[in-house]
């Protein structure tokens, strides 16, 4: 799995930490367990 989110942050040219956080704010977003403007927050995308 590690490798799998290496290759996708290089894709979209974040670091692997930026990805990482950028999935489990989507992740929680979705759920409803942070607003949007929590999600947004350190969002660089």
């Amino acid at each position: 799995m590690l490798d799998a989110m290496r290759r996708w942050s290089d894709d979209e040219l974040r670091s692997l930490n930026a990805q990482i956080e950028y999935v489990l704010r989507d992740a929680l977003r979705k759920q409803g367990r942070l607003s949007r403007d929590q999600a947004d927050d350190g969002d660089d995308t």
